[in-house]
């Protein structure tokens, strides 16, 4: 008999748990109950991963970025090269040492920050390569020559490419 009475209990509880859950007898009278719980967490940094890309269309216009030297007898292109880019190749009295030091000076007036990646030359021939940005632009420009004509391949992109080769065979 002891047991059955424990028994019960559990069992009337469960039944008055039920019917308050379900509405209760069916007055109107309820209770909201408020409960807050704390909980804390541990927040981990996730690292990502951005993959830049250039813009199928220029948002700049890299034709204008490239100055013509002084003394251009020719003007090839522009071209549209890799990667949303633009080619203009100059044909240019002078000699190459020389077009290249005026060129230099020429792509810093028209804001770039130029890099000499190589220059020298000698027994009448020599020339350059250039490297440098422009804002978000990225350029290459290569010169060399002998004699009194001097070749000079420009080149400038949205942002640097992967492929950096400028010249008519890209």
């Amino acid at each position: 008999m002891i047991l059955s009475r424990y028994a019960a209990v559990p069992a009337l509880l469960l039944i008055g748990l039920v019917t308050a859950a379900c509405g209760g007898s069916g007055e109107s009278n309820s209770t909201t109950v408020t409960e807050t719980v704390s909980a804390s967490a541990t927040l981990t940094s996730v690292p990502t991963t951005s993959v830049a890309r250039s813009p199928t269309t220029p948002s700049v216009d890299l034709q204008s970025l490239i100055p013509t030297p002084a003394n251009s007898q020719r003007t090839d292109g522009p071209e549209s090269i890799q990667e949303s880019g633009t080619h203009k190749h100059f044909l240019v009295n002078g000699s190459p040492n020389e077009v290249m030091d005026v060129y230099r000076t020429a792509l810093e007036g028209a804001g770039w920050t130029v890099v000499v990646e190589n220059a020298g030359g000698g027994g009448g021939g020599g020339g350059a390569t250039y490297t440098g940005s422009n804002g978000d632009a990225y350029g290459v420009f290569v010169g060399g020559g002998y004699g009194s004509t001097t070749d000079v391949n420009s080149c400038a992109w949205p942002a640097k490419p992967s492929n950096t080769n400028c010249g008519s065979n890209n």
